[in-house]
């Protein structure tokens, strides 16, 4: 029999902040391996943050100041690809000797793309893949996927690829994947709804593979003080429930999910399943 340990990491970045954002990721991944992950995923936009709730202060035909302030403020945390950033990722999957699939806000020239980078267990970057269609406002801060960044990596533990959120409601995409042969389908998000495990279940089932979802857990409190718009909620008010969960090749809920807290779900996945 074929088996892989995976581990979903449900938690919650420092916003804006790359540097203190991977020193979590690795504090995480840490975590993880000691539960005998050998697959570690971790949600969409990660490093570093997804601005929920923010507008930017964009208007059809204007702009705010202070949204043009909160966009650099986000700009200034996303990373390039690769970069020195990427590189400490890297090495975080070596020193936890894991398959690392992360979601990262990238930045190339004058765009930010929501992105999920896949790192080898010997800190290798293996490459990437670019959100193709941004939800509803997100439309306004981040570019779209050209179709170019869809891959499949072969691994010792099975093929791995990956769809970002609402991606995983395009049918084509889907199929895309399972011509590829996807063995373990990432689906990093920040979809705390309770159909969301409707989706990953159906999912696993159409293309006969395990499902890994991975999502924020982010409160109030997590926030910058000057988070615009959010400033007089409690600091206890949920804005991200979570909901992670992993799913096997027939529909069966494996681990979660989860919404009570940032939490690390283990599962031993049998590829012979599949």
């Amino acid at each position: 029999m074929r088996r892989v340990n995976v581990a979903v990491i449900q938690a919650c970045p420092v916003l804006f902040d790359s540097e203190a954002t991977i020193a979590r990721v690795q504090e995480l991944t840490g975590r993880a391996a000691e539960e005998g992950a050998q697959l570690v995923l971790l949600p969409e936009a990660f490093v570093s943050g997804y601005p929920k709730g923010l507008d930017f202060g964009a208007r059809i035909g204007s702009r705010t100041e202070s949204g043009r302030e909160m966009f650099r403020r986000y700009w200034d945390g996303a990373i390039n690809v690769p970069s020195a950033s990427t590189k400490e990722l890297g090495r975080i999957a070596r020193e936890a000797n894991v398959y690392l699939v992360i979601g990262v806000i990238e930045r190339d020239s004058g765009t930010l793309y929501c992105t999920v980078l896949f790192f080898a267990a010997n800190g290798q970057l293996l490459g990437k893949h670019r959100k193709l269609m941004p939800t509803a406002m997100e439309r306004i801060i981040w570019g779209f996927g050209d179709g170019s960044t869809m891959p499949v990596f072969n691994t010792p533990h099975g093929r791995i690829g990956a769809i970002i959120c609402w991606e995983n409601y395009m049918p084509l995409l889907r199929t895309h994947m399972y011509e590829k042969g996807i063995q373990i389908y990432c689906a990093p998000t920040v979809d705390d709804r309770e159909n969301w495990l409707s989706s990953m279940r159906h999912i696993a089932v159409e293309g006969r593979c395990f499902v890994l979802s991975a999502n924020q857990y982010l409160t109030r409190a997590d926030c910058p003080e000057n988070y615009e718009g959010l400033e007089d909620l409690p600091p206890e008010t949920v804005l991200i429930r979570g909901g992670s969960c992993i799913v096997d090749p027939i529909g069966r809920v494996l681990a979660g999910p989860y919404v009570k807290g940032p939490t690390i779900l283990t599962a031993e996945l049998d590829l012979d399943e599949i």
